[in-house]
């Protein structure tokens, strides 16, 4: 049997060594190496990046606690001082009894050999004179006595201490120095293979910037709700919104058809989504919403209720933390995992103040002031935005992935951005493009979509390009 089809190997080897296809897979070789190395460098400057920020922080804990123990430091010395001058003051007193004890002991020694002298050699009148003398200075005498164990000297004094509660309280109150939060972006930097040249180099993804920015329409919700307090874009592209006055949640499906409602649960504001399929709801400014409900979407049921003993509006989802805003109490951070509470800004935020989150920072608007605030978690402010001609009755706050601010204004009718360090910004949306009063806002950094809802009525889902 012939194999006609089959090519000659020594044709197909023939003149290999000098084809271009050597050439080529070497020229794709020496630029992978090329890539591995821009590659390696990111990374060896990431790392020395990572140093730089663990001594800071270390140099923050120890700072921290030297202020710690130098405060208790003087807090000790100051009692301490207290109960040595008390006890001086005690000693003191004491003594002074002990000498005048002493003196009249001396006295009565005098009388009582008076007496023995009198008994041996005087007479009968002598004794008699002498006797009348003697028994006022014993009256006085017992006077004395009696008046020196009234006195406080003889008082049995006693020395107690009782601690502050706070500071008894302070080793189980206080169960760890802090939280350490890592956030991780991914990497910006991707191969492009140039077919035309089979060039493979690095280049930045281009990030969204204020000016470049051109937001899209992509669907209008048609909703019922009549004050929309809170929105929340999920990760299967179905969306939450929050009513004050219903005290419900909606759950709209991708294509914004309405899917179901949660109700009866308790008070409602604001509504951000956690992971595991669950949303936390705040419960709003009224002073008996003390809790964040945790709730399952799947079951509609829910799963926890957080004691947070304040007002909480505002809401905002960091790892395994919620970050909300307490009013008066300003802006405290909940633990998921313990529930434990802590004050990141303790002067008080306006009822309706809104807050988000991005890498180390936390931003919130105040519709007072008009103004937008961002902050680290130590409540150190970074910046803050106002500019009344363009953004008035701030409510609603998001971030993208590049850290670009968004935030609604209720009364100009407009979604205003602000670039990642508060220096620059631009109209995004205004009322020709449907906002009516419009209320929250959320962006999902992993699909660059962007929920705005109006105060009542209509909301708008967005790509942001």
């Amino acid at each position: 049997m012939e194999c006609k089809e089959l090519t000659d190997i020594d044709d197909i080897t023939r003149n290999i060594n000098s084809s271009n296809a050597l050439t080529d897979i070497g020229h794709t070789l020496s630029e992978i190496v090329e890539n591995i190395r821009r590659l390696r460098n990111d990374r060896e400057d990431n790392l020395s990046t990572k140093e730089k920020k663990r001594k800071d922080i270390e140099k923050e804990v120890l700072e921290t606690r030297a202020r710690i123990n130098l405060h208790l430091d003087k807090l000790q010395n100051a009692i301490l001082k207290d109960l040595k001058t008390r006890e001086e003051e005690d000693i003191n007193k004491i003594r002074r009894l002990l000498k005048s004890m002493t003196d009249k002991e001396e006295e009565i020694t005098e009388l009582q050999t008076n007496i023995s002298n009198i008994k041996q050699y005087a007479s009968e009148l002598q004794t008699f004179l002498a006797l009348k003398h003697i028994e006022k200075d014993v009256v006085a005498e017992e006077k004395h006595i009696q008046s020196m164990v009234k006195s406080d000297g003889a008082n049995q004094v006693d020395f107690s201490c009782k601690i502050n509660p706070t500071l008894q309280g302070f080793v189980s109150a206080i169960e760890k120095f802090g939280d350490v939060m890592v956030t991780a972006d991914p990497c910006k930097m991707i191969i492009l293979k140039q077919k035309d040249k089979q060039v493979q180099m690095m280049v930045a993804v281009t990030p969204l910037t204020i000016n470049s920015l051109k937001p899209s329409l992509q669907q209008t919700l048609d909703s019922t709700l009549t004050f929309t307090t809170g929105c929340s874009l999920l990760p299967d592209c179905r969306m939450v919104l929050s009513c004050l006055a219903k005290q419900v949640i909606e759950v709209f499906k991708p294509d914004g058809s309405l899917d179901f409602e949660i109700g009866n649960f308790g008070w409602v504001f604001d509504v951000t989504y956690i992971g595991d399929d669950s949303v936390a709801v705040t419960s709003g400014y009224e002073k008996d919403c003390i809790q964040i409900n945790l709730i399952i979407l799947k079951t509609r049921k829910v799963k926890k209720t957080l004691k947070v003993n304040s007002v909480n509006c505002g809401l905002a989802c960091s790892d395994d933390k919620l970050i909300y805003c307490a009013g008066k109490d300003g802006i405290k951070m909940i633990s998921l995992n313990d529930e434990s509470i802590v004050s990141v800004i303790k002067s008080s935020v306006a009822k309706f103040s809104y807050v988000e989150t991005f890498k180390d920072n936390i931003y919130y608007t105040n519709q007072f002031t008009k103004t937008v605030t961002c902050c680290d978690f130590q409540g150190n402010t970074r910046w803050v935005f106002s500019n009344a001609s363009v953004l008035v009755g701030p409510f609603g706050i998001s971030v993208d992935g590049d850290g670009n601010v968004y935030v609604v204004g209720n009364r100009t009718n407009n979604v205003v951005i602000i670039s990642p360090g508060g220096e620059h910004f631009k109209e995004l949306l205004i009322s020709e493009n449907g906002l009516n009063e419009p209320m929250v806002i959320h962006i999902d950094r992993s699909s660059n979509k962007m929920l705005v809802s109006n105060t009542m009525g209509k909301a708008f889902v967005y790509n942001l390009k």
